[in-house]
């Protein structure tokens, strides 16, 4: 992983941890004052969103550090670890969110507050802001954590958004006359939302366990891969290709076809040009090994 895509990742997860803090000191403070269980919950993600960028921000550090006698590929696994780590603590918040949530349902209590209504718009406009400039900056650097992270903070905007449905409703059924009988909408609603955390957190799962479990990524890599070692003036074919990710970069593993009667001294240029060639056409391809193989028909 390059220091400069680790600095921004790291940025982004110091930006995300300071936001959470404040929201969620808000939130719960309004939830508590307001008697909105969905504010409640929505703080507790928040809370679990101030983690997850710790979480991310030490999985950046360590995935920047250069390769090492006992670690030749570097450290890039740490960053898929973080981001794994991010996913099942979005499931687990979840899962709590949703018991607190079935419990509140359960228990009669008083309408929310009208007032509280304007903190969530305020909150939703902020994680909105927020998962877009954080998942911006994941597709610049092509980090699975930091693309974890932002959907933390999108998860935070859609329980907060649905908050705001649940509690609107409960206010409304109150101002109706209907008394307390549509006051658990806001816990229906923290409800609705556990589940969009659960999905995303599922969802966010498997793209860092293919980056532990060594997958080839997609065409949008290989394919220029492959292109540069077979545009190489020299290069016959390309037999073999393989990819894997650690980080925020790739490594390279290629069978290379040339003349037969290729020298020695030939081959290991060839072998040179065509690792230039596949890293100035993809520059997140950090280790090239180049296998010479004489061209047969």
């Amino acid at each position: 992983m390059s220091s400069d895509a680790a600095r921004r990742g790291i940025r982004s997860a110091q930006a995300g941890l300071l936001a959470n803090a404040a929201l969620a000191s808000v939130k719960l403070a309004a939830g508590l004052i307001g008697n909105a269980y969905a504010l409640v919950a929505d703080a507790a993600e928040s809370m679990a969103d101030i983690l997850a960028s710790l979480i991310v921000w030490g999985g950046l550090a360590i995935a920047a550090q250069p390769a090492d006698d006992d670690h030749p590929y570097g450290h890039g696994k740490a960053e898929a670890l973080a981001a794994a780590a991010v996913s099942l603590m979005l499931v687990g918040a979840a899962f709590g969110i949703a018991l607190e949530a079935v419990r509140e349902i359960r228990t009669p209590h008083a309408t929310p507050a009208a007032w509280t209504l304007a903190v969530l718009v305020a909150v939703v406009i902020v994680k909105w802001a927020l998962a877009r400039r954080v998942g911006a900056v994941a597709e610049a650097v092509g980090s699975t954590a930091v693309k974890a992270d932002a959907s933390h903070h999108l998860s935070d905007a859609i329980t907060s958004a649905a908050a705001f449905v649940g509690i609107g409703v409960a206010v409304l059924g109150h101002r109706m006359g209907w008394g307390n009988a549509w006051a658990a909408a806001d816990d229906w609603a923290a409800l609705f939302a556990a589940g969009v955390i659960a999905y995303n957190g599922v969802q966010l799962f498997r793209p860092a366990l293919h980056d532990l479990m060594d997958r080839m990524p997609g065409d949008e890599v290989v394919a220029p891969v492959g292109g540069a070692a077979r545009a190489v003036p020299g290069v016959l074919a390309v037999e073999k290709l393989v990819v894997r990710k650690a980080g925020m970069q790739y490594f390279v593993d290629i069978h290379v076809q040339a003349d037969p009667v290729t020298t020695l001294h030939d081959a290991h240029v060839l072998s040179g040009c065509v690792k230039s060639a596949i890293r100035d056409a993809v520059p997140a391809v950090a280790g090239v090994l180049v296998h010479m193989e004489p061209y047969e028909l």
